[in-house]
C-alpha cells in the first residue's frame, strides 16, 4: 500500500530533509510541531501542520498518546520519526501499529531486540558477525562484573544495557577501579533509561568508530558502505566521513558483508546504522550497536552512492521491495559532512540560541547544506543546538577537504555563534588532513588550545 499522507513526528533540519523526500515522491506531508515550533522552516514548508503540545519534549516529541492521536486525527497513512526523540522507541511502533498507521522504520520486536546491546550482540554472534569480548548477557551486581572482567581481561568498558548517547559509560583499568565505577554506572543507566542493568566488554583503546549504512526490507538486505565517525567530543559525533580511510578493501568488504548478514538475520527493514569499532593495531573490528532509524550523518552515504535513503525508507514502509541489489551500488569519491550547532566553541560550547540575522549559503559542485533556518527565525532553546549540516562530496578526500573548507567559509550566520571554527581549524590539522585520528583524538586537542580564538584568527 503506498503511502499518501505522511505525518513527520520530529523537528529541524531532519523534518524538513524528510518532507523534500515526501513531496518529491508525491505524498501530501503533515509536519507535528510544539507551541515553540510554530514558525519553523518544516512547518512552513508542509502541506500542513499540527500542534502536539507545549515546548517541552515530554510534553510534546516524546509524548507518545499526544503524537499517535495527532497523527491519527490528521489522518496518516505513515509517520516517519526522523532521529531522535520517538525513533527508537518499540512503544511508538507498536501504538501506531495498534492505530492502523505505518511506521516508517523496522518492526517494534526489531527495535526492542537491537535496542537492548545485550540482545543485539546475543544477535551478532548468532549471525557470525565479530563482537568485543565481553559479559554474555546482563549483569545485575558487581561481583558478577568481576568475574567476567577477570575472564575477558582489562581494561574493561562499563555500558548500561539500556539506552546510549554516551551516558552510563565506564572505563576500569583493575578489579578496584571496577568495584568502584559499576554502581555509578548503575545509578547513572537507572536514573537516564529507567534500567539499572549492565553489560562489560573489553575496552579497545584508541579504536576508529566506522559505521555501514544498510537498507532492508525485512527480507533481503543491502548496504551502503561505511563511514567513518572517529572524530567526537563527549561521545558526540561531530565529523563524518564516506568512506573510510583506514580500510583496506579486503577488510572493508568483510564488514559491509557482516554489516548485512545481521541486517538479514534480524529481517530488517527501512535505512539503519550498524556501528563497529575497528582496531587499527590489529586490522580487528567489533560490532557495538544497531541504529534502528535514519542517522544525523546519512547524507555522505548519499553523496558517494547517488542513494536518497530518505525515500528508500518510504517506499519500503509502503510495501516496496527493495529496489536495489548490491552490485548496483557503488562508492564514487569522498564524501565529509560537519555538524553546525549553535554553540560558543570558544567557551566550553556553550549553546549559542538566538535570532538569525543575514544568512548566506554556500553553493557549487559537490557541495550540500541541510538546515532548518531563514532569516529572522528565532532558534528555540529547548532544543538540541544541531541547526544544519555542511556536506561536500569531490573525487579524493584532500578535493573533499577543500572543497569543504570553501563552503565553511562562505557560509554566514548572523546572529548566532556557531562550530564552524571547531570546523575550519580540522580541516586545517595536518593529522586530520592525513587521516590520523581515532575516537579519543578530538578531545586532547581541543584541551591543548588549538581552538582559541588566536588559533582560529578570530573566527566565531
Amino acid at each position: 500500500m503506498a503511502i499518501e499522507r505522511l505525518f513527520i513526528a520530529n523537528r529541524g533540519e531532519i523534518a524538513v530533509r524528510v518532507i523534500r523526500a515526501a513531496k518529491e515522491l508525491g505524498i501530501h506531508t503533515i509536519q507535528a510541531h510544539s507551541e515553540a515550533d510554530a514558525d519553523m522552516l518544516a512547518v512552513k514548508l508542509a502541506d500542513e501542520a499540527v500542534c502536539i503540545g507545549p515546548a517541552a519534549s515530554k510534553d510534546s516529541y516524546l509524548d507518545v498518546d499526544r503524537v499517535v492521536a495527532a497523527a491519527k486525527e490528521a489522518g496518516a497513512d505513515a509517520v516517519h520519526p526522523g532521529y531522535g526523540f520517538l525513533s527508537e522507541s518499540p512503544r511508538f511502533a507498536r501504538a501506531l501499529e495498534a492505530a492502523g498507521i505505518t511506521y516508517v522504520g523496522p518492526s517494534a520486536d526489531t527495535i526492542e531486540r537491537m535496542g537492548d546491546k545485550v540482545a543485539a550482540r546475543q544477535a551478532a554472534e548468532a549471525a557470525g558477525t565479530p563482537v568485543v569480548p565481553g559479559s554474555k548477557g546482563r549483569i545485575e551486581n558487581v561481583d558478577e562484573a568481576a568475574q567476567v572482567a577477570a575472564e575477558v581481561g582489562y581494561p574493561v568498558m562499563i555500558k548500561a544495557a539500556a539506552g546510549g548517547g554516551g551516558r552510563g559509560i565506564r572505563i576500569a583499568d583493575t578489579e578496584d577501579d571496577l568495584r568502584k565505577l559499576a554502581p555509578q554506572a548503575q545509578a547513572e543507566a537507572q536514573a537516564a533509561f529507567g534500567d539499572g542493568g549492565l553489560y562489560l566488554e573489553r575496552a579497545v583503546r584508541d579504536p576508529r568508530h566506522i559505521e555501514v549504512q544498510i537498507l532492508g526490507d525485512g527480507t533481503r538486505a543491502v548496504h551502503c558502505f561505511e563511514r567513518e565517525c572517529s572524530l567526537q567530543r563527549r561521545r558526540q559525533k561531530v565529523w563524518e566521513e564516506a568512506g573510510a580511510v583506514c580500510l583496506d578493501d579486503g577488510t572493508r568488504a568483510a564488514l559491509c558483508a557482516s554489516a548485512v548478514a545481521l541486517a538479514e538475520a534480524v529481517n530488517y527493514k527501512g535505512a539503519g546504522t550498524l556501528e563497529f569499532l575497528y582496531d587499527e593495531a590489529s586490522n580487528e573490528f567489533f560490532f557495538i550497536e544497531m541504529n534502528t532509524r535514519i542517522q544525523v550523518e546519512h547524507p555522505v552515504s548519499e553523496m558517494i552512492t547517488g542513494i536518497d535513503l530518505v525515500q528508500e525508507m518510504i517506499r519500503i514502509a509502503g510495501g516496496e521491495p527493495l529496489r536495489l541489489t548490491q552490485d548496483q551500488i557503488a562508492p564514487q569519491g569522498h564524501a565529509i559532512e560537519v555538524r553546525i550547532n549553535a554553540e560558543n566553541p570558544h567557551m566550553q560550547f556553550m549553546p549559542f540560541p538566538g535570532q538569525v540575522g543575514a544568512l548566506t549559503l554556500p553553493e557549487g559542485d559537490g557541495i550540500r547544506v541541510d538546515h532548518f533556518l531563514y532569516e529572522g527565525y528565532r532558534i528555540p532553546p529547548f532544543y538540541d543546538s544541531l541547526i544544519g549540516k555542511v556536506i561536500a562530496h569531490a573525487p579524493t578526500r584532500p578535493e573533499a577537504i577543500d572543497r569543504l573548507r570553501g563552503a565553511l567559509q562562505a557560509l554566514k550566520i548572523e546572529g548566532l555563534k556557531t562550530t564552524i571554527p571547531l570546523h575550519l581549524a580540522l580541516a586545517d590539522d595536518p593529522h586530520v588532513q592525513a587521516g590520523a585520528f581515532h575516537t579519543q583524538w578530538l578531545e586532547p586537542w581541543l584541551d591543548a588550545g588549538n581552538l582559541t580564538p588566536e588559533a582560529t584568527g578570530g573566527a566565531s
